[in-house]
């Protein structure tokens, strides 16, 4: 597979040890090739953003962990120097939502949606994502191959797992689906304005009707406990939801993608995880260590100056953490390129870490889980309709992923 603008030189310096980030993608699953000149240079890298803004990367895992758990490190993506790597985040700046929240108002907004998110609730969730990812499989069987595994199943599926933690009506699912795949798979702002506003919208007439009497689902719950009390406005009940939405269904559709593709290119780890399925659990935490698919999360700004390795970063400051990039670090992950269903990789980024990290990675392991349990079960002669060097990748600031996976079985 070939990447193509990986270490690029600013015109202006020809200054051999300057990167323009993010890095161009080529292999669906596997990190930029640029990431490894990045990691030498480092264990900070200044790099050059679309926009001619310099921000601070950082190359170490170790470093990472620390910094994540520094509140002097803002997510709030309205800062003057926040680092945004692309045209489509202008458009988000003003989009309040937990991911974007600092401090006391991040924590609130944690606090009201744990209920939906714990170990427990996670456990009770699981009969109805095992009924929703067999009644998806019977729909991909059912179809006449070659099918699209993102459009034809794993869309489909992480959206009706959303929708049922959500409480949509079944009777608007349809819908709610169709805007949501076309907002997921916009290719720009421009393409993503429409569906997005419908289903902001939609979700702003839905979160109106409900309250204590509709249910125990997350916008029932909420609405009646948070909203009908002042302690959350009705706007960033909306809000909320579209986050969740676009980070739970957009995500765990390319894990699964990617997953798949990564267990078919790899025919000896697929043959050891399907003959000892009890390595599912640790696969998935391979899988999402080695895909990083959330790898353009780590963006923050300081408020504070940060010394690091001898260098004094100054308030304002943009830095970076890429999380492909860190999953990858080799004093961490012996032989990191090397996929390895046997390995036990502790403490990846997959999900974050500090306070921004998902609140929702119980219920995300447990459906990449239960899915591709069932895929390898009940699909075992599933297999790659088109070379993956073929495939079109996602853009370099966008989430690791393709728009499509064509598969036949």
């Amino acid at each position: 597979m070939t990447e193509t603008g990986t270490t690029a030189v600013p015109p202006t310096d020809g200054d051999p040890t300057a990167f323009t980030f993010p890095q161009q993608r080529g292999c669906p699953y596997r990190p930029p090739a640029g990431y490894s000149a990045l990691r030498e240079h480092g264990p900070l890298a200044e790099v050059t953003l679309y926009d001619g803004q310099t921000a601070w990367l950082v190359t170490r895992h170790a470093d990472a962990r620390r910094l994540l758990t520094d509140h002097r490190l803002s997510s709030e993506r309205s800062s003057d120097g926040f680092p945004i790597i692309t045209p489509r985040l202008l458009t988000a700046r003003g989009f309040r939502t937990l991911v974007t929240m600092d401090g006391e108002e991040h924590s609130s907004y944690r606090r009201m949606l744990i209920p939906d998110f714990t170990a427990k609730r996670t456990k009770a969730m699981r009969p109805d994502v095992e009924r929703i990812v067999d009644e998806c499989v019977d729909g991909l069987l059912a179809a006449t191959p070659p099918a699209d595994l993102i459009r034809d199943f794993a869309s489909e599926l992480s959206a009706r797992v959303i929708f049922h933690l959500l409480g949509v009506p079944t009777e608007d699912q349809a819908g709610f689906q169709e805007r949501s795949i076309r907002l997921l798979s916009a290719a720009d702002s421009a393409e993503a304005e429409g569906p997005l506003a419908e289903l902001v919208d939609y979700l702003d007439r839905l979160v109106a009707s409900r309250g204590p009497d509709h249910g125990t689902w997350l916008l029932d719950r909420i609405a009646g406990d948070e909203v009908a009390k002042g302690e959350l406005g009705h706007g960033d009940l909306v809000r909320m939801a579209v986050q969740l939405l676009v980070t739970g269904q957009g995500t765990t559709a390319q894990m699964v993608a990617l997953g798949m593709a990564t267990l078919l290119e790899h025919p000896d780890q697929l043959e050891l995880v399907r003959t000892e399925p009890d390595r599912i659990p640790a696969a998935v935490d391979e899988l999402l260590r080695y895909l990083s698919i959330a790898d353009m999360a780590g963006l923050r700004v300081l408020t504070e100056d940060v010394e690091l390795h001898g260098r004094v970063l100054p308030a304002g400051t943009g830095v970076i953490l890429p999380y492909a990039l860190l999953n990858h670090d080799p004093d961490v992950y012996p032989d990191p390129a090397r996929f390895d269903v046997t390995r036990t990789p502790e403490q990846h980024f997959a999900f974050g870490f500090g306070a921004h990290n998902c609140l929702a990675q119980g219920l995300a392991r447990m459906e990449l889980e239960v899915t591709f349990a069932a895929l390898l079960r009940r699909v075992p002669g599933l297999r790659l309709a088109t070379p993956l060097d073929e495939l079109r990748v996602r853009e370099p600031a966008d989430m690791q992923g393709v728009y499509e996976l064509p598969v036949t079985w």
